[in-house]
């Protein structure tokens, strides 16, 4: 009996370890599991790092921009913009046999209104837009598109072509407007919106810093002063808004550089400083008003102060006065260095322009020059900056932002 008890016994252990034998083979998370359940519930296998309740992944700054860019999206506006005269003709179109096959379906494309893309920013429930005047220049027709889906047709109310602005007015009824920001709140290294329509594509948003403040010598704009940044910026997004991470308007977006057509991370917008006062001048005025002394000015580099042996290593070195100008009657002449006007510092010649620039026509300036390495101080009677000349229309998209 008792070895009959063993044998069964023996048998028993047997199958069991076989078992054992064949689920460590097959399925050895069973046996994982088994071991470790009473472990489970105190302590997780591998150490992950979780989410504390009631947070969610868009809520804040850090890692959204979403509040930013809801709130200024509603007053960023398509542009579209056409003129009338014909496409370039087809030089097929005088094959007797291409014509037999196309008819008039060839002239009446040719017949089609050439077209321009580009946005705009809705600055006052009033129906104010700013938006670049390369985007409406020669126009005969302007439509704005919102955000909301409602399409209209705008006027132009002013232009200043010296820093490719434009002030457009819509008859509409409950506008969104965007908020203006401050350009001496902002800092190299903020992040930036760009808000815009991009290629046609429908409104978009996109993301940089700002990779650098006052751009100039661009050969852009006569007055420049631009804020540089790497959120893309591609044709169709020119007098769009770039805006911060509150959704306040910090610029116009206008140009990009490209030799390919396309953003390579170098986009420029006008400072919303610039804008606000354009904007101001053109909706009281109907023009953009500026002081002028009448004279041709160049940089002082290190160059032409070594070969002048000029003991002033900046400003702007006098090469041409206007004869019966505000400088000529003043008593400038060629060859002085203007380095102050009413105290503000003259480094080179675009500070020279801006600072002119603001000056009222028919007020007196103070203008701080050396002649002949002798400082002198002259009163000049600033005059009103004559309009600029103008260029004949070109279709081409060149290298801007569309």
């Amino acid at each position: 009996m008792l070895r009959r008890f063993w044998l069964f016994f023996a048998q028993a252990v047997t199958v069991l370890l076989a078992l054992m034998f064949i689920i460590a083979t097959l399925k050895p998370q069973w046996l994982q599991r088994q071991g470790q359940f009473g472990k489970q519930l105190a302590e997780p296998i591998v150490a992950l790092r979780e989410v504390a309740p009631g947070i969610g992944s868009g809520g804040n700054a850090q890692n959204s921009y979403a509040d930013a860019a809801q709130k200024a999206m509603p007053a960023v506006v398509n542009v579209f913009s056409s003129k009338d005269g014909s496409l370039p003709p087809d030089p097929r179109a005088k094959d007797p046999l291409f014509r037999y096959f196309f008819g008039d379906k060839n002239k009446k494309q040719q017949e089609q209104p050439a077209a321009n893309l580009g946005s705009g920013v809705i600055v006052s429930s009033e129906g104010y837009i700013l938006t670049n005047q390369h985007v409406v220049d020669g126009a005969d027709q302007i439509e704005i598109a919102l955000a909301d889906g409602r399409t209209t047709n705008a006027k132009v109310i002013g232009v200043d072509p010296e820093t490719d602005l434009a002030v457009l007015k819509v008859n509409m009824t409950n506008l969104p407007t965007i908020t203006l920001g401050r350009m001496d709140q902002t800092r190299v290294g903020d992040v930036v919106l760009a808000i815009g329509n991009p290629f046609g594509v429908g409104q978009t948003v996109t993301m940089g810093i700002v990779s650098a403040l006052g751009r100039n010598h661009l050969g852009i704009n006569t007055f420049e002063n631009f804020i540089q940044t790497d959120a893309p910026i591609n044709p169709g997004n020119s007098g769009g808004a770039l805006v911060d991470v509150n959704g306040n308007l910090l610029g116009i977006n206008t140009a990009i550089y490209s030799r390919s057509g396309g953003s390579l991370g170098i986009g420029f917008a006008i400072p919303v400083s610039t804008a606000r006062s354009v904007l101001e001048s053109i909706i009281t005025t109907g023009t953009v008003t500026r002081g002028w002394i009448g004279v041709e000015p160049q940089d002082v580099t290190p160059e032409i102060a070594e070969s002048f042996g000029l003991d002033q290593k900046s400003g702007a070195i006098v090469a041409g006065v206007l004869k019966g100008g505000p400088a000529d009657k003043a008593g400038i002449k060629p060859g002085d260095i203007l380095v102050a006007v009413n105290g503000q510092d003259i480094t080179d010649t675009t500070r020279l322009l801006n600072v002119i620039a603001q000056i009222k026509p028919g007020t007196d300036a103070k203008v701080h020059l050396v002649r002949k390495n002798k400082e002198m101080d002259l009163n000049v009677m600033i005059g009103k900056r004559p309009p600029p000349p103008k260029q004949p229309s070109d279709e081409s998209d060149d290298d801007d932002g569309g």
